[in-house]
């Protein structure tokens, strides 16, 4: 892949992953992903995030290096906006064909540098409000963005073009091909993207969303002209469209979601679906929407982000040998990891010859602090009376979410 000028002196790096591997080997990427290095020239040069040599692109990245008018044996200072292998793997074969380039972190990246690679020769800590002085009037200032979404995370900033590296902020599932810019793309490709910034968002930065306000904060005392992420579009043209989208984002933790329900079930012969057919109808004669999600049949992944982004949800599930059906328990861990807190909830299920999900449930949502419709638990096959009762439950759900702050 050719290297793509974003700025005077500022370069994209990109490699696109397309093996159908797993993100962070959990999270499903269809679509792919793109990874972002960035070359900046002044007298000196500075490279912005490694790669791990993923899908080819240990060799793209050199290739662009190339292609920017540098290689990679003359690069003088190696930034790492943040540790985490896909964007450091790379990092022995980098000092092996380049012993003497500076390797920059936070004092927690430099710590890291030396336990995942055992560097320990040509390594400098920064902190927020330090600079990086190119030469020929090129400078770097470093932000640090703990926890967005490691601790030792930071953003680099370009105050002569107004760009903002932002590593793993304001990324998005995604491979992007030959374009890399926000205003290359159709409106209806904005419409995948932004789900993916959101599916991306809910599996790698929401257990942090205070963090993310944090960071956007003291990125909003720059002017930045060009939002350049490690993953995903870079928003040279609307900037402001996917930092406002992360603000939205980080919201949702206090409130303010989108007043819909997700409806996360499984069924092992039918019965909990049948009574969730009578919850569906009650919410939608309230008018309220909703969205489907069976498990295991569905990635949780892909839960996770209607769950996030809804301000009800449904939890329908058998009773299996005296405890929760095993695919719910671990969605409702992911639940309580990705801080899914506050939402209106109804649980319903069937169970066969003893009930036992209900003890099992309740320990593992008492952190998320939901709000509970009473749930309704029934033998075998539901009656008539219970399902006029689910019907009934799935309106009460519906009511809470409309009248939701």
């Amino acid at each position: 892949m050719k290297a793509v000028s974003i700025a005077p002196h500022i370069w994209a790096l990109h490699s696109d992953v397309d093996s159908g591997d797993l993100f962070e080997g959990i999270w499903p990427i269809p679509g792919g992903v793109s990874l972002n290095s960035y070359l900046v020239k002044g007298e000196k040069t500075a490279l912005i995030d490694l790669v791990r040599d993923w899908d080819g692109a240990a060799a793209t990245l050199e290739a662009g290096v190339l292609d920017a008018g540098a290689d990679i044996a003359s690069i003088d200072f190696l930034v790492l906006n943040h540790i985490e292998p896909d964007h450091s793997g790379w990092l022995r074969e980098f000092r092996a064909k380049n012993p003497g380039a500076t390797i920059i972190a936070t004092a927690k990246g430099i710590e890291l540098v030396k336990s995942f690679y055992k560097i320990e020769e040509g390594l400098r800590v920064v902190k927020s409000g330090d600079t990086l002085d190119l030469g020929g009037g090129i400078n770097l200032l470093f932000e640090e963005a703990p926890n967005v979404h490691w601790p030792e995370t930071m953003m680099t900033y370009c105050p002569t073009a107004g760009v903002l590296f932002s590593c793993d902020a304001f990324g998005s599932y995604g491979k992007l091909g030959d374009r890399i810019f926000d205003d290359q793309f159709t409106p209806a490709e904005h419409v995948t993207y932004e789900k993916e910034s959101l599916r991306y968002y809910t599996n790698i930065v929401s257990s942090f969303g205070l963090f993310v306000k944090r960071a956007i904060a003291k990125i909003a005392t720059h002017q930045v002209k060009i939002v350049a992420p490690s993953h995903g579009v870079i928003w040279r043209t609307n900037p402001q469209t996917i930092i406002d989208r992360y603000s939205k984002y980080a919201s949702w933790l206090e409130g303010g979601r989108d007043k819909e329900i997700c409806v996360v079930w499984g069924s092992m012969y039918g019965n909990t679906e049948r009574g969730l057919k009578a919850v569906t109808a009650g919410i939608e004669s309230e008018g309220v929407k909703w969205v489907s999600h069976r498990v295991p049949n569905v990635d949780a992944s892909y839960i996770l982000t209607d769950a996030y982004r809804c301000e009800g949800l449904v939890i329908a599930m058998p009773t299996y040998e005296y405890r929760m059906f095993p695919p719910m328990a671990y969605v409702l861990d992911l639940m309580d990891r990705k801080h899914v807190w506050g939402r209106k909830v109804l649980r319903i299920g069937s169970w066969g010859w003893i009930g036992g999900a209900k003890k099992e449930y309740d320990e593992r949502v008492a952190p998320l602090k939901w709000e509970a419709v009473d749930p309704v638990e029934w033998a075998g096959a539901a009656d008539d009376a219970t399902l006029a009762k689910l019907r009934e439950q799935g309106a009460e759900l519906a009511r809470r979410v409309k009248a939701a702050l």
